[in-house]
């Protein structure tokens, strides 16, 4: 019990990235357009965020760094995938690669074999919790996720990006723009896995790699899955797997200390409980009829 309670403050943190990614992808999804390409999204933010905060010294700038990132690059799968017609899951698997590439690179021609440590801290002083600062970002994932829920089913906006998923030829009947809100629900998901990314090297790890989500995009769109494209059922989802994201943390440097398993088959603990998730989930989540379909306008 106690290891259970030790490992809280992490899993709070650890929820984040896997939280606001999956909440963007919801949005996303509902206007009929598929992104797996979180994990590269959130690769090249957590890059330009931290090249951001390392330049000006300000992780507030990073944090904008990262945010039109992952904006700019939602909007480019968004051309692709609405304006171009194009194979919207080979496009998601091209961000990923270019995140990795890309990174990779790029930290080498700055920084060499070493990327620098972010010495900036996003962490509220005089209010914690078990012992642990807090983070802007505690207070920031819920506010995204009941303001997504409330754009999503309680306004025009949100009845018509849904409209828009479900059965976008009636919508185009009746005079909905259906291209640009699709174009603006992937451009908000792009945000928010830039957000996602921002976060892992500002506030969390503190450090760029191109391995830096390490995985956690996945995760997400697993979460997108749990959820059945609800915002609170993903902040659930991404508390879930943030919880044994931290525990296999936490695991691995007991194993590294002399507890004889190697500390890779900790880590490998958040990756089977996706792979359970998924197959217990995937049956039962409804998703728009027309998701992954271009629509072309007769």
């Amino acid at each position: 019990m106690k290891i259970l309670l030790d490992i809280l403050p992490v899993a709070l943190r650890a929820m984040m990235p896997i939280t606001l990614a999956a909440v963007g992808e919801i949005v996303t999804e509902w206007s009929g357009v598929v992104n797996i390409g979180l994990e590269g999204i959130m690769t090249l933010s957590a890059f330009l965020a931290g090249i951001g905060s390392w330049a000006t010294g300000s992780p507030w700038l990073g944090l904008c760094a990262g945010l039109l990132t992952g904006a700019f690059i939602g909007l480019i799968h968004g051309f692709i995938a609405i304006k171009l017609r194009g194979n919207q899951v080979v496009s998601g698997v091209g961000i990923n690669l270019l995140g990795m590439g890309a990174v990779g690179f790029g930290a080498w021609v700055l920084w060499g074999a070493k990327a620098p440590m972010l010495d900036q801290r996003f962490w509220i002083p005089g209010i914690s919790l078990f012992g642990v600062s807090f983070s802007p970002f505690v207070f920031i994932t819920p506010v995204v996720v009941t303001l997504t829920w409330a754009m999503l089913t309680r306004t025009a906006l949100g009845l018509r990006i849904r409209a828009v998923g479900e059965n976008p030829v009636a919508a185009d009947v009746v005079g909905v723009n259906v291209e640009g809100l699709r174009l603006f629900a992937v451009v908000y998901g792009g945000a928010l896995a830039g957000l996602a990314g921002a976060f892992l090297s500002l506030d969390w790890l503190h450090t760029i790699s191109p391995t830096l989500p390490a995985g956690r995009g996945f995760i997400a769109l697993a979460n997108v899955v749990f959820s059945k494209l609800n915002p609170f059922l993903a902040l659930l989802g991404g508390f879930l797997f943030g919880y044994f994201d931290a525990l296999a943390i936490h695991l691995a440097s007991v194993a590294g200390f002399g507890g004889g398993v190697p500390y890779q088959f900790m880590r490998m603990i958040p990756y089977l409980v996706t792979l359970a998730v998924v197959s217990f989930a995937i049956g039962r989540a409804r998703f728009p009829a027309a998701l992954g379909q271009p629509y072309r306008r007769e």
